[in-house]
């Protein structure tokens, strides 16, 4: 005889084994969308984006300019294509040394010893003495200031034992920073078949430098520099128009033409351009504030959310809490266009309810950002807190609950 005590129990059972299955079919995963708006406002930033060139050319043969904390593209042309580094090059073996000097394998004030070819290297000089000695932090100086050949080679020499070796540094080190097509022959960029660098991997080399050596990239924006009671100029054209540039290296050679990598700041946010090929030094100058001009003008970054902000309230399934805050775990800025900008959505994704428990800073679902001509953006939706599961009792009463009222907690 089945009494009612036992039907409670088959029940209770039923119940039980039920509510640790996924939520039930009507109250399950339905892919939720909003449509989201964001005050526009510069931060430093998050995430990765690209952008197509917008309304500009240049009389650059290779050019790109990037948004420094976000990595959005505003200007591509020619920019995955070899051309020659020229003084450029010297970026490389500056990173070198720097390398060197945070990983404790040299000090500012080691002094290296001028070889007679260290001495003897032609182009842009500093004037090493010939048989000398000079500091590692006066050597930094010349090679960046000065744009010095011979300073160049003397670190090189005092560092690795020769410049072929050094060399060999620097290409492994371009490897390890993800420089995809470029290799490097000689320490200061003098002309040689074997050397070939983009402008995209040279803009990922001056933005390398900036945040792996912030104590040294200071050196960059240094106006003059007086060695052997020589004094000389940068030779960064930017560094004088009173533009924000604060770095970082000029190059000309004949087959290279007039080239430039620099950093521009302005209101916070930090441009890195990189031209080559120019026809003089006056059409680098120029054509470089152009193009920085337009960068700022045309270009901001827009911070639709913050780190910890709650973006929304996500129901959850058998939770201790009915409810759960998302939010992302880094800051979302992009850089648009104004006309990107105005035509922006932005769309929050995830299936609801979220079943218990729930972790804090696991995924749940998606941000997708889009907006004309850029491919859309996705960012992780994460938990902003954790919320428990339901002991038996209180999911056998929630589930009761919702198979007798259609209630669901």
């Amino acid at each position: 005889m089945i009494t009612a005590r036992h039907l409670l129990s088959v029940l209770a059972a039923l119940l039980v084994a039920a509510s640790l299955a996924a939520p039930p079919a009507a109250a399950a995963a339905h892919a939720r969308a909003k449509a989201k708006t964001a005050a526009p406002a510069p931060v430093p930033a998050a995430a990765d984006t690209t952008a197509p060139t917008v309304g500009i050319d240049t009389q650059a043969t290779h050019a790109i300019i990037v948004e420094a904390e976000t990595g959005t593209v505003l200007l591509d042309k020619g920019a995955d294509e070899r051309m020659p580094p020229a003084s450029m090059a010297k970026m490389m073996t500056v990173y070198t040394v720097f390398t060197m000097l945070k990983d404790g394998k040299a000090k500012l004030t080691d002094e290296l010893p001028v070889s007679e070819e260290a001495w003897r290297t032609g182009g842009s000089k500093m004037f090493v003495p010939l048989g000398g000695k000079v500091s590692i932090d006066d050597l930094l100086h010349g090679a960046i200031v000065q744009s010095g050949n011979d300073a160049c080679v003397v670190l090189a020499q005092g560092l690795a034992g020769s410049v072929e070796a050094f060399v060999d540094l620097m290409n492994q080190k371009a490897k390890e920073i993800g420089l995809k097509d470029s290799h490097f022959a000689n320490v200061d960029g003098l002309p040689d078949p074997d050397e070939w660098v983009t402008a995209r991997d040279l803009s990922i080399l001056a933005l390398r430098t900036i945040k792996d050596f912030p104590q040294y990239y200071k050196i960059y924006s240094q106006l003059d520099f007086t060695f052997n009671n020589i004094k000389q100029g940068n030779r960064n054209p930017l560094l004088y128009r009173n533009m924000g540039a604060d770095g970082l290296k000029t190059g000309h050679t004949e087959e290279a033409g007039f080239s430039l990598t620099a950093s521009i700041v302005r209101g916070g946010r930090r441009i890195i351009m990189v031209l080559g090929g120019l026809p003089s030094m006056k059409a680098r100058a120029e054509e470089s504030e152009r193009l920085a001009d337009w960068a700022f003008r045309e270009f901001n970054d827009y911070r639709l959310f913050a780190a910890g902000d709650t973006i929304d309230d996500a129901q959850v399934w058998l939770g201790n809490d009915a409810r759960v805050p998302l939010t992302v775990s880094k800051d979302l800025v992009l850089t648009l266009s104004r006309k990107q900008r105005k035509d922006m959505q932005v769309a929050l994704q995830y299936d609801s309810p979220i079943p218990a428990p729930v972790q804090k800073g696991a995924s749940v679902g998606k941000i997708v950002v889009a907006a004309p001509d850029m491919p859309p953006q996705e960012v992780s939706l994460v938990a902003a807190a954790g919320v428990a599961r339901m002991d038996a009792i209180g999911r056998i009463a929630t589930l009761a609950g919702y198979l007798v009222w259609g209630n669901r907690h």
